[in-house]
């Protein structure tokens, strides 16, 4: 879990550790593994759009933690290659009931912007953790 209150495999799997979690902001901290590298040796969109997509929920969830979100939209903006130990500081800019509106930067080590992000997140109500039906999986019958 590396401290976001919930199991996120993928998350796990790429190591995030989430430093900050509160007030409507959230820190986490990514040491790319050269799996997460693209052919230039930079890490890939692929994972710094990751980091900033549970930057921007974690932000969101920080205000209201007994709820989830799922991504409605998001936009990224590669603004330099990221190299090295990355920090993402996501903060909520404005939340509805229903909605949580949110904004990302991706640092370096040096403290230099990477990639910014903004995104779109609906709150939903926790789904319980276990087995769960799949008929909702099943494709639509014809015959």
């Amino acid at each position: 879990m590396r401290g976001f209150g919930v199991n996120i495999p993928f998350v796990s799997h790429l190591g995030f550790e989430l430093t900050r979690f509160e007030g409507g902001e959230s820190e986490i901290v990514f040491d790319a593994r050269p799996e997460h590298l693209n052919s230039f040796g930079v890490v890939h969109g692929g994972a710094s759009m990751t980091l900033h997509d549970v930057s921007m929920a974690t932000a969101a969830r920080s205000v209201q933690p007994d709820m989830g979100v799922v991504t409605i939209e998001m936009k990224t903006t590669f603004m330099q290659a990221a190299r090295g130990r990355l920090t993402a500081r996501g903060r909520l800019i404005h939340r509805t009931a229903t909605m949580a509106f949110a904004e990302s930067t991706i640092y370096d080590e040096s403290g230099r912007a990477c990639a910014h992000a903004t995104g779109t997140f609906k709150y939903v109500a926790r789904l319980p953790v276990g087995p769960r039906s799949t008929q909702s999986l099943d494709p639509i019958r014809t015959d």
